[in-house]
């Protein structure tokens, strides 16, 4: 058992809280609670009860959590065909409620299934809206996607439904070309490989979810793949091999009072050698337009249970945190990491961070390697504890905001800094600013650094065949991934 580490400090309570999750996947969990000195307890009273009322929130929400003992079946469809539906619905108004679906049978066309659609449990396209309530649907079978929503002007809005899904690249819910999908209290567990279990893939859409339970054991399977605006709110989302979240290119994911556990302990690729929770990027394979990825994430708690909490790469990002409970069962694991990696152009491809703490106390180190930068701003009372590219390679920007605060963990090397005198606790350290020693409560105006729309150069099919997380070998889009799963980013 590795040595727990905090990087939000915790509250009593909360940390007994957070160990009735812990214990399904961890075991005994040391639930030991340290926090700084300078921090008010004023400041840290707020900070534990808003958090504690945000998990007793999102632990009423789990215990919602609807199962197929729950449901009532009226009636039962289904396929077993290659390439075909149970359900299509295709340019037209359709409900169901109360029913069983299943769907057995492959596709051999990654591109077919996984952009368009083919072989998908169930088939919303060309503008319909389709509405399902109280459902079960199984897939066995490769590319057979749970719940798929294609298209401009396509609506799928499902509610009170368990989703299962056992064969490679078969994902929970599926969103591409601009479709929509809104999904209330579902219980979805996929196993396949390349399996996400909130997905999306080439042209994206918008993606809407609330409550329930959304977990994958595959490899390449991240609980949430983003080509899309993915929002959502008061859920649990557990990955047991891949990453918690892949957000990539010009795409977002919002986390409402989630709780997310990950532990990713094998890779999908040999372009990184780094395991993370969070994982924020762009393939170049033609499936995400380039620019700036979003992650934002408000109340609730992230648990990394192996390497890094974010993880950086070719791309623009921006990451927004308001009063997230951060946990990091790795003492070794950066809070985040900006790199290259092998994705993109060489010399071109590192990460570029615009990193807002907003009421927001944590623990952890940054690293920023030569290629990369980052805008870090502590605001609203927010507390950062960590030492910041101590290697001394990256262009690094701070600012602290009045009343929020930075204690250093180790030598850090920056670039430019705006703070007031009394924002800094050095802690024995020295913080350099543009190769100049900080002297201890000194105010200091700096400027932020100006990214370009992304790392990398735009455009185009620069990767070769499975260069993306969970991706196929033939290079096309989202979590993807051949029966056989290639070798590519996890």
């Amino acid at each position: 058992m590795k040595k727990q580490k905090f990087i939000k400090i915790l509250s009593l309570a909360t940390a007994a809280s957070l160990a009735l999750v812990f214990a399904a996947c961890n075991g005994n969990v040391n639930t030991s609670v340290s926090s700084s000195e300078t921090t008010t307890a004023e400041t840290v009273a707020s900070t534990s009860e808003e958090t504690t009322e945000s998990q007793t929130e999102t632990s009423e929400t789990q215990k919602a959590v609807i199962t197929e003992s729950d449901i009532t079946i009226n009636e039962e469809i289904d396929n077993s065909a290659d390439g075909e539906h149970a359900i299509e619905v295709s340019g037209e108004t359709a409900s169901y409620s109360n029913i069983k679906v299943t769907k057995t049978g492959d596709s051999d066309s990654g591109d077919s299934a996984d952009f368009y659609g083919e072989n998908a449990a169930v088939f919303a396209t060309d503008g319909a809206t389709l509405t399902i309530e109280n459902a079960i649907v199984d897939t066995d079978g490769k590319h057979a996607n749970g719940v798929f929503s294609y298209g401009d002007g396509t609506t799928v809005n499902i509610s009170d439904s368990v989703i299962t899904t056992s064969g490679n690249c078969s994902g929970g819910l599926m969103t591409t070309g601009g479709g929509t999908m809104n999904a209330s209290n579902l219980n979805i567990h996929t196993t396949g490989n390349s399996s996400a279990a909130i997905r999306s893939d080439r042209g994206g859409g918008t993606v809407n979810v609330t409550g329930g339970s959304y977990v994958t054991e595959g490899r390449g399977s991240p609980a949430i793949y983003s080509t899309a605006d993915i929002t959502v709110s008061d859920a649990t989302l557990e990955s047991t091999v891949s990453e918690g979240i892949v957000v990539e290119g010009k795409n977002s994911v919002t986390l409402n009072n989630v709780t997310l556990v990950a532990n990713n302990v094998e890779k999908n690729s040999d372009k990184s050698s780094v395991y993370k929770a969070v994982m924020i990027y762009q393939s170049m394979s033609g499936d995400a337009s380039v620019g700036m990825a979003e992650f934002t994430m408000t109340g609730g708690s992230l648990t990394n249970n192996n390497g890094d909490i974010f993880y950086v790469n070719n791309t623009t990002a921006t990451i927004t945190l308001e009063n997230v409970e951060f946990v990091n069962l790795d003492e070794s694991g950066m809070f985040l990491r900006a790199e290259a990696a092998g994705w993109g152009s060489e010399g071109k491809n590192g990460g570029k961070v615009n990193l807002y703490l907003n009421s927001q106390i944590l623990e952890g180190d940054i690293a920023v390697d030569e290629i990369s930068a980052l805008n870090m701003y502590v605001k609203s009372g927010s507390e950062f504890t960590g030492a910041i590219n101590a290697d001394n390679e990256g262009e690094v920007y701070v600012e602290i905001e009045s009343g929020s605060k930075w204690i250093l963990t180790g030598d850090s090397y920056i670039t430019s800094l705006t703070c007031e005198a009394d924002a800094i606790d050095l802690n024995g350290y020295t913080l350099y600013v543009n190769g100049v020693a900080y002297s201890k409560g000194s105010s200091s105006e700096g400027e932020a650094l100006v990214f370009t729309s992304a790392s990398s150069e735009s455009g185009g099919h620069e990767g070769k065949p499975g260069d993306k997380p969970g991706d196929p070998p033939d290079g096309h889009g989202g979590p993807g991934g051949d029966g056989e799963p290639p070798a590519k980013p996890d």
